[in-house]
């Protein structure tokens, strides 16, 4: 299952979803969540743009500098909105996104096995930090590193390239962050999981490739994990 596998898995999750009252609304709730973060911290950055932009080119004072400061300032904030929307996403995603996401896990499987595989939980709030702690490592850490790339990537000569490989790397996260879901479930061990993700690379790159899209993304990342876990127990059987 390759790169394109991992578009048409993420499409197809996307649907079961649309089709299940109880995953919609769970997606959907995730949804409004993250789009309501997005929004707000997007509107700072769009409303503090030109003194963004001040900290890095000081506006010239006129001439044809002028309307590339200007470009340059609209391309940054468009940049900065992206970089808010995954922001966003972690900030919800250790609040409330990670409960949510293991239970669209849950509901995915009994749709498709017609049962749960049972696992020693442990008490509500145990089994909450213990979500919360496999999250750092496969999204939390990786985006925050990707986004310091990102940052730092600005004052280099070679930043186009670099944005756009951080973009890429982030979403792969992402993607793994989704398929991660029944593993951690089941109290497999890190290195085993990252194993998996290093032998499914093409599967996780196309799966993320969705994420890359603008808005879309945070529809795609919502209902994401009814996709990964249907790609996950095909593999499986």
């Amino acid at each position: 299952m390759g790169f394109f596998s991992g578009i048409k898995y993420n499409i197809k999750g996307f649907s079961l979803a649309l089709k299940t009252p109880s995953l919609l609304m769970l997606g959907l709730l995730r949804f409004f969540i993250v789009f309501f973060l997005s929004l707000f911290l997007s509107g700072l950055i769009l409303y503090w743009h030109e003194q963004i932009l001040s900290m890095i080119w000081t506006p010239p004072q006129g001439g044809w500098l002028l309307y590339v400061w200007n470009i340059l300032a609209w391309l940054l904030s468009l940049f900065l909105a992206g970089i808010a929307m995954l922001v966003s996403y972690l900030i919800a995603q250790l609040f409330f996104g990670v409960f949510i996401m293991d239970y669209m896990s849950r509901i995915t499987e009994r749709i498709v096995l017609g049962h749960e595989v049972p696992f020693d939980q442990g008490s509500l709030l145990h089994f909450f930090f213990y979500l919360i702690r496999q999250e750092i490592p496969r999204a939390i850490l990786p985006v925050l590193i990707t986004l310091l790339i990102m940052f730092l990537g600005l004052f280099t000569p070679f930043s186009p390239f670099i944005l756009v490989l951080s973009s890429v790397v982030a979403s792969l996260f992402l993607a793994w962050d989704n398929t991660d879901l029944i593993p951690a479930r089941r109290m497999e061990s890190l290195g085993d999981r990252i194993k998996f993700l290093k032998q499914n690379l093409a599967f996780h790159l196309g799966f993320g490739l969705l994420f890359l899209i603008p808005w879309l993304n945070i529809l795609f990342l919502s209902f994401a994990p009814v996709g990964a876990t249907l790609y996950y127990l095909d593999k499986e059987q």
